[in-house]
């Protein structure tokens, strides 16, 4: 959970930008591409992501699944690394101009010990960025 100083629909609409995401894990080079090249995904849009993570190269392809702007959206694995992955983002406006964003992370895969709290420190840092960007800082 990251409290953001911005509304939720900006927070929402940084959470969807591909080139805000790729930009947010930057350390893992990752990637972000949509099939019709758009910059921003709205419901049943497919993204392909292709990052560098345990010294290897990954590639997962998630589908939003849901769609309620700016409140949530789900995006869920179709193809990739993980058995079963689905992504809830929650956006909660608290009032003076201010968002809590929550992530609900589930997955099933090999080795979840492990995965866990590396993906959870991707989504900290994630959200780190998605604060810097909606607050306007560097």
């Amino acid at each position: 959970m990251t409290v953001i100083g911005a509304a939720a629909t900006t927070v929402f609409d940084l959470e969807l930008d591909m080139d805000v995401h790729s930009a947010s894990l930057a350390g893992s080079r990752e990637t972000a591409a949509t099939a019709g090249g758009q910059r921003r995904l709205g419901l049943g849009d497919e993204v392909t992501f292709r990052a560098r993570h345990f010294g290897l190269w990954w590639r997962m392809t998630s589908r939003v699944t849901v769609y309620e702007r700016p409140w949530r959206f789900v995006d869920e694995q179709t193809r990739g690394p993980f058995r079963e992955m689905r992504h809830e983002h929650l956006f909660e406006e608290l009032g003076d101009g201010r968002t809590r964003m929550t992530d609900r992370m589930s997955f099933r895969a090999p080795m979840a010990v492990v995965l866990t709290p590396y993906l959870r420190r991707l989504l900290i840092e994630r959200a780190a960025h998605i604060k810097a960007r909606a607050e306007r800082r560097p």
